[in-house]
């Protein structure tokens, strides 16, 4: 943790990001198996890096897998999924995600459209839950905040779930996030980036500047 805040840096592509990301102290690497983000990576490709990687939990990043894909991630050694996915899903392909690997891996993105709150149904599923900000097109990766207050509200009324918040978190704004929403558990990504899928090291180090100092405002 740095300063109270749990934080996964996701969307790596290389080992010199994911030393960056360790170095700074994140809890979680992630990286997308999406081929459609800027910021994939190809299972093959994980496999190759992963003998290399730093002793961190890996975060393997989907939309809406079949069961085997998930099994397959597994096998090459990611340690939590999370699964992006249209509330649309028939609940039996939600409850076969968490068969494939447990519900204590796996961490369910919903899109949440703005007036809408995780269905009770879905917080069954899983213990952990990312919310991403809506795009009626996109799964994630947008690069714009979201609604903070609504996490806020996911986070108080269900505070047995961790509570993972992402969405264009940036070194500037990553104060006012927590404290707009409480948030001990954060997801960044385009928000530390020079480029899709390249980290810069000096937007890491801001980054983990600002939640050391944001600490004191939150005692």
């Amino acid at each position: 943790m740095i300063a109270g805040i749990r934080l996964k840096i996701c969307g790596l592509t290389s080992l010199v990001d994911a030393g960056l990301a360790d170095a700074a102290g994140a809890d979680h690497l992630g990286f997308v198996l999406h081929p459609e983000s800027p910021r994939s990576v190809t299972l093959d490709q994980f496999r190759v890096m992963a003998p290399r990687l730093p002793a961190r939990p890996k975060v393997a990043v989907v939309v809406e897998p079949a069961a085997a894909e998930l099994a397959a991630a597994a096998g090459a050694g990611f340690d939590f999924f999370q699964v992006h996915f249209r509330l649309e899903t028939p609940a039996e392909q939600v409850a076969a995600w968490a068969g494939a690997v447990g519900r204590a891996r796996l961490w369910l993105a919903p899109r949440l459209p703005p007036a809408v709150d995780v269905p009770a149904a879905l917080l069954a599923a899983a213990d952990t839950f990312l919310l991403d900000t809506f795009d009626a097109k996109k799964s994630g990766g947008t690069g714009r905040t979201g609604d903070w207050a609504k996490f806020r509200r996911h986070r108080e009324t269900q505070p047995e779930k961790h509570w993972v918040l992402a969405g264009g978190l940036t070194p500037e704004n990553v104060a006012a996030a927590l404290a707009a929403t409480g948030a001990r558990w954060l997801d960044v990504s385009s928000g530390v980036e020079r480029a899709p899928g390249v980290k810069d090291s000096a937007k890491i180090t801001a980054l983990v500047a600002a939640l050391r100092g944001s600490a004191g405002a939150r005692k």
